[in-house]
């Protein structure tokens, strides 16, 4: 693995509170190619953040809300601040540590945070000393960050997706893209909750829920379905638990919390950030990503996972509007829900004022009539394949060592592992063939050109559009712990993107009575510094997210309770009253 040296004056970012994307993206490259179970009291005080130096603080959310700096909540403000000396990360680290024992453990306790990193402060503390010497490391030395609990930290904090079966899963170093976040000053807060085993347990999963960590509840709604893998990611960054964190996607699992959280998600083209130290699924369609508030902050994170090694081809030029832009927006993909609807006709007349030409794409096709059925089939296979593997190289104190063991220790402990939901995407991975069955390399084959080639690639030059834009999809369900998940029917084309590999950028665009909806933006590959810019530049002129106001539920809303009330007889006209 190649980082970026420490001092180097490549590293020194060009105003990066003006979300200087540009820049970023001019310093990185294209690619040349493509024992018995038992909760000790130690662990389970660090599993749910005792230890760590957090005050047991019972705060009111909204008070807390609104004593906060709004340069603490976006990345590159939060760069202007250290780097300008007007703010020490030591500072910053105790600030958002106060935060979440107030808004993840107590008052809304959306639950979205699984261990505290023990080192946090006395790393920022070494991060001041370096800033007051003038060897910073980089852009992100002294932010703190936060992972998904399925990437591996060599530090106190095991690596658990979420199961009681990896609670001794202590890694003996960092997965790739932490160690380039470290290396580049990143402070690593924490690590997040998550879907379980990343959503790939059950068919009746219920999205940001472990056993671990409980259910991550959504800041906006807090009823509302987090959506998931990556939900205690999101979900902390809408809440401004860190500026920016890091969550992995197979196939939704940035953009789908991204849209339903109100943050910016990005999934970059696949095999532009190892897999190494990821818990895996399927690693023709896994990859690491970023959450944050805004594009620029993304991108600047996006950049220092990236490394030397791998890269993004850059703009030629930094964006000052969309001139001689073409979007495609997908009707087809757009959904029927009228509010939904006219958030995007916004998001359109935004691009169209920056300067873009926006044409309507009314209909597709897909090649592979079993799409969802065929990709199913590859992630099956896979899943047993990579896990297995993945297994067998943990900690000696992990005692499942195969997905069959995973099985039975989960039968054996159901209690805590089975309590809402089975585990039948386990037993049918578990009964799948290997890497070298026909059927699987035939299903993938198929999925890969119905996704690229006849997909995204296809819309695009069918078009002449440059990149696809849609609602990244549809308004949040309330939780159901019964059922499982229940969406409604879903609009846009993130799956095409999933299968493909292919970049997608998902950007907030507003909300429907407190229920956030996202913009999605997607292209070809290795056009990840383009989306990123163009995305940056609508940001700049659609303006700040909503805030999570921590609402019980949208039965709540002032509108919503109104409708809700019988009218009295008062309130009726006297039809005898002339």
């Amino acid at each position: 693995m190649m980082s970026k040296q420490p001092c180097s004056t490549d590293w020194e970012p060009a105003t990066p509170d003006k979300g200087d994307t540009e820049s970023v993206f001019n310093r990185v490259k294209r690619p040349i190619s493509h024992g018995p179970f038992a909760i000790t009291v130690a662990a389970a005080s660090l599993l749910l953040l005792g230890g760590c130096g957090i005050k047991d603080k019972s705060a009111d959310a909204q008070e807390v809300l609104f004593r906060t700096s709004p340069d603490l909540t976006s990345a590159p403000a939060l760069i202007r601040q250290l780097q300008a000396g007007e703010i020490t990360s030591e500072a910053v680290v105790s600030f958002y540590l106060e935060r979440i024992a107030s808004i993840d453990r107590s008052g809304p306790s959306i639950q979205s945070i699984i261990s505290i990193n023990p080192k946090a402060s006395i790393d920022a503390k070494a991060s001041d000393a370096r800033r007051q010497q003038g060897l910073s490391l980089g852009p992100l030395d002294g932010v703190p960050i936060l992972v998904k609990d399925n990437i591996e930290t060599a530090d106190m904090m095991p690596t658990t997706a979420g199961s009681l079966a990896l609670k001794d899963n202590l890694a003996a170093q960092d997965s790739p893209v932490v160690a380039r976040l470290r290396e580049g000053g990143a402070i690593v807060l924490g690590k997040t909750n998550l879907s379980q085993w990343a959503n790939f347990r059950s068919n009746s999963s219920i999205s940001g829920w472990s056993s671990l960590g409980g259910q991550v509840k959504n800041p906006h709604v807090l009823d509302r379905s987090p959506c998931g893998s990556s939900s205690g990611s999101a979900a902390a960054v809408a809440a401004s638990l860190a500026p920016l964190a890091i969550g992995t996607e197979t196939n939704g699992s940035i953009i789908c919390l991204a849209n339903v959280n109100v943050v910016v998600g990005f999934k970059p083209t696949l095999g532009l950030l190892p897999q190494t130290g990821i818990v895996p699924i399927a690693p023709s369609q896994d990859t690491a990503g970023p959450l944050a508030k805004t594009v620029a902050g993304a991108a600047l994170m996006l950049a220092v996972m990236a490394g030397d090694a791998d890269g993004i081809k850059p703009p030629k030029t930094a964006l000052t509007n969309l001139q001689g832009v073409t979007i495609g927006a997908l009707r087809f993909a757009q959904g029927d829900h009228p509010q939904v609807l006219a958030l995007f006709e916004n998001a359109l007349s935004i691009f169209k004022r920056a300067g873009a030409t926006v044409v309507d794409i009314e209909t597709f096709f897909t090649t592979d009539e079993n799409l969802g059925e065929h990709e199913l089939k590859v992630l099956q296979v896979e899943f047993k394949a990579s896990l297995n593997d993945y297994l067998t190289k943990t900690h000696p104190a992990v005692t499942t060592r195969s997905l069959d063991e995973l099985i039975v220790f989960n039968e054996q402990h159901k209690k805590y592992e089975l309590p809402l939901f089975g585990q039948d995407l386990f037993h049918a991975s578990a009964g799948q063939p290997g890497l070298d069955d026909h059927n699987y390399l035939t299903a993938l084959a198929t999925i890969k050109k119905a996704s690229g080639e006849d997909g995204i690639d296809k819309l695009l030059a069918d078009s002449g559009a440059d990149f696809l834009v849609s609602p990244s999809g549809p308004l949040s369900p309330p939780r159901d712990a019964i059922n499982g998940d229940i969406w409604p029917p879903w609009v846009g084309v993130g799956y095409l993107a999933a299968i493909a590999g292919y970049p997608h950028l998902s950007i907030p665009m507003g909300h429907v009575n407190h229920i956030p909806v996202g913009l999605s933006i997607l292209g070809p590959a290795y056009s990840d510094g383009r989306i990123l810019a163009i995305g940056e530049q609508w940001q700049k002129e659609f303006g700040p997210a909503p805030t999570p106001t921590f609402l019980e539920s949208v039965n709540q809303e002032p509108t919503v309770i109104q409708a809700n009330l019988p009218l009295s007889a008062l309130s009726f006209p006297n039809p005898n009253h002339h």
